[in-house]
């Protein structure tokens, strides 16, 4: 389809106000007989047109001396000048409805007797009608050429604007290399020398050149930290067109225009564009254009890049590992490296996360100042770093030990003391050409897991030919085995109760689904070992529909009453599920044709799962929360940024991580995080769940610190789903008087609540 800019240049021809000009000439002649040339020159002293062939140095020497005077005149019509030879010639100054300078008119005359020249007014006089309708004229070619140029410019803006999303906000399909586009983008629609994207907290200094521009090379290192600030202290796009000079300051030669690139009210970076003094200024069109771009660069770099690290979020490096795998010219050989930190868990409790968040950050600074050309590097998860590398496994291999090597050189100081770090490294070649990163990494993920069984602070190199025995053909059996399960209905629901801890109060307990598997002989698979395989096979997501589907299948019978919301049935979503687009909207259809309360279903998504799908989750949460549902922030407190993102994503409750929970009567600092979650999710008006209370005492402890719900063994183990739906028309009939002190055996606890 054509744009409109082309159909204008096909249909239309560009009018030019210098092409067809002799008549005018022939015109003035006739009304002035004496004069033997007419030229016609444009607001700049260029000669656009002449009835003679040749024009001699004195016209033009004598136009660009009184150039700007005609600009400056606005008195008089013209002047009068003798050239050698008593050669008269008579200036007319054209000027548009402004007064600005649109022409000048010269009329040479033949020499003549001395005292024979005309007065430039009665000149002017005699040829005001001819030179009235050249001055229309030419107005009106400039207008009309003005207007065409104009379409064309906002068709290109509209293309610019339409192409990927710009301006959109969205960032699905698009890689990390997009950046680079929208930065050369800038330099080509706007016309600039110069365009520059920085954003401090990513270490991406982008810089873009015209083809032939002669930009100094030290440009962006001169300028960055000045547009940096600027950016942080002006919200919105800076025209600089002007610089006076100072003598004692070196300034920049440049025309510049400085955007803010702005997410989440935060200033993250800048976007800007410089032309040198010669070339025309920028206006309010390049800062709107601008703008959009910066937009547009606000969404990649959010989506794209690890906040903390630079390097790039799981999902880009997905996008880019499809993209490397589908391109006929990357290398063929590809190895994967698989990161794990070291004891990292226990830097966060006994030195607090934010030492730990040092840790991550300066772990990847180390990659990605040491990543060679043509390798991608990625945090996958809280504490874990992936590295693809275009090389064999044996130079993957000294890279990975270069790595542990510069890992033990990183030091965080705590309390007058240096805390040493060090990090298990798994290597495998990269055979899986599906371009499904969990694939990709599966086999580097379990040399990971080797170094970590070998003492940690090591690298181990996956072997194919592990032994049939072995646990990576154990996996593959187990997850051959799930997908016959899915298929032949060999999977059962259970429910573990959760439930408040305040006695009289009105909430609803709630039950959390699980879901179990059954071997071909009926025995049960533990969920440590099938969930694994899922994990690493790529089969959560099948099996959170099925979860979802079955439990909506038992539930819908019941639904008179689950309609007065006796409880509330809590769902898992993995992070797997998070990545398939498609999810979101199963998950809606599902809910909307059970027919049954939304408002008693509660969806529980991991934070780590949620950091790592930040952009997909916080969609499905929106529309969760907008059909009645609740929302759960599980294992809360593993993660990095917890606290940031809760302002984001609007979940109802928060489900702390056991970890925390399990120490809170012997360390002090795991009950301080307890204390300070639950009081800071009460400030926001979210509920929290204390996970794996699995003694008495740790639930009369944590019903001291502010924790709303209780979930693990001290509360109730889990039950066949069928039985907890045997006796809920009792739950329903007793539930205003729920209490945490009632004994965890069903039977008992609705007798009792009878």
């Amino acid at each position: 389809m054509q744009s409109v800019g082309e159909q204008l240049e096909q249909t239309t021809p560009i009018p030019t106000p210098w092409g067809s000009l002799a008549p005018y000439a022939q015109l003035i002649r006739a009304l002035l007989p004496r004069a033997s040339c007419v030229a016609v020159f444009d607001a700049a002293g260029t000669l656009r047109f002449s009835s003679d062939t040749t024009t001699g140095p004195d016209l033009l020497g004598l136009i660009e001396r009184t150039l700007e005077t005609a600009r400056a005149d606005l008195d008089s019509p013209g002047l009068t000048h003798m050239l050698e030879g008593n050669v008269p010639v008579y200036l007319c100054w054209l000027r548009d409805d402004a007064q600005a300078l649109a022409a000048i008119v010269a009329v040479m005359c033949r020499s003549g007797a001395e005292g024979e020249a005309r007065t430039q007014s009665f000149v002017h006089s005699l040829l005001r009608p001819a030179l009235e309708c050249l001055r229309r004229d030419l107005l009106s070619h400039a207008a009309i050429e003005g207007l065409h140029h104009a379409v064309a410019a906002r068709d290109d803006d509209l293309e610019l604007l339409l192409a990927d999303g710009i301006g959109t906000g969205s960032a699905a399909g698009s890689g990390p290399d997009e950046l680079k586009s929208l930065v050369q983008s800038a330099v080509e629609h706007l016309k600039c020398d110069v365009a520059a994207l920085i954003v401090p907290d990513r270490s991406i200094a982008l810089m873009r050149t015209a083809r032939d521009s002669r930009t100094d090379g030290q440009l962006l290192a001169r300028t960055h930290r000045q547009l940096v600030a600027m950016a942080n202290m002006r919200h919105e796009p800076t025209i600089i067109n002007r610089i006076a000079p100072r003598p004692s300051l070196n300034i920049v030669p440049y025309r510049i225009l400085c955007c803010p690139v702005r997410r989440g009210g935060r200033t993250l970076g800048v976007l800007a564009l410089f032309r040198e003094q010669s070339g025309p200024e920028f206006v309010q069109r390049d800062a709107r254009l601008t703008e959009a771009l910066a937009r547009r660069a606000a969404s990649l770099v959010s989506t794209h890049y690890d906040a903390a690290t630079g390097l790039y979020t799981r999902a880009a490096l997905e996008h880019r590992l499809r993209a490397c795998l589908a391109d006929s010219a990357a290398p063929s050989t590809w190895s994967a490296l698989y990161l794990d930190i070291d004891r990292l868990h226990a830097i966060n409790e006994s030195c607090g996360m934010h030492v730990g968040d040092r840790v991550i950050a300066q772990l990847g600074e180390l990659i990605r100042l040491r990543l060679p050309p043509g390798a991608l590097g990625a945090r996958v998860a809280g504490d874990r770093f992936a590295v693809l590398l275009p090389s064999g496994t044996d130079d993957a291999e000294g890279f990975a030990e270069a790595l542990r090597a510069g890992a033990e050189q990183i030091s965080v100081a705590h309390a007058d003391a240096q805390l040493g770090v060090s990090v298990s490294v798994g290597v495998a070649r990269l055979a899986d050409a599906s371009g499904e990163l969990t694939h990709a990494l599966a086999a580097a993920e379990m040399a990971c897991k080797a170094a970590k069984e070998l003492g940690s602070n090591c690298v181990s190199v996956y072997q194919s030919d592990e032994e049939p025995g072995g646990r990576r053909h154990q996996e593959i059996h187990i997850a051959a085995s799930l997908r016959e399960a899915l298929a032949c209905d060999r999977l059962r629901l259970e429910a573990q109760l959760i439930v408040p801890f305040d006695a009289g109060a009105t909430v609803r307990p709630h039950y959390e689904l699980l879901v179990r598997m059954l071997g071909e002989d009926g025995g049960r698979i533990g969920p440590d070992k099938f969930l694994a395989a899922a994990n690493r096979h790529q089969l959560m997501p099948a099996l959170d529909r099925w979860v979802i589907e079955r439990a909506l299948a038992l539930l819908a019978p019941h639904a008179d009453l689950l309609a007065a919301r006796p409880a509330v049935f809590s769902f898992n979503c993995s992070a797997q599920s998070l990545s398939d687009e498609s999810f979101a909207d199963f998950v809606v259809s599902a809910l909307v044709s059970s027919g049954l309360d939304p408002a008693g279903f509660c969806f529980e998504l991991t934070e780590n799962a949620v950091l790592a799908h930040l952009a997909r989750a916080e969609t499905l949460i929106r529309r969760l929360r907008r059909l009645g549902c609740g929302v759960a922030l599980d294992d809360f407190g593993t993660g990095l940024s917890s606290l940031v993102h809760l302002k984001q994503l609007p979940v109802s409750l928060i489900k702390i991580d056991g970890s925390f929970v399990r120490e809170v009567l012997k360390d002090e600092r795991s009950e301080s995080i307890v204390r300070s979650i639950a009081q800071l999710a009460r400030g926001m008006s979210i509920a929290t769940v204390a996970e794996c209370v699995e003694t008495d005492e740790i639930r009369t402890r944590l019903a001291t610190l502010g924790i709303d719900y209780a979930q693990g063994f001290a509360i109730g183990r889990p039950e066949p789903l069928d039985e907890v739906l045997a006796w809920l028309p009792i739950l329903a009939a007793a539930a205003p008087a729920y209490s945490v002190d009632l004994t965890p055996a069903p039977l008992e606890r609705a007798a009792k609540l009878a």
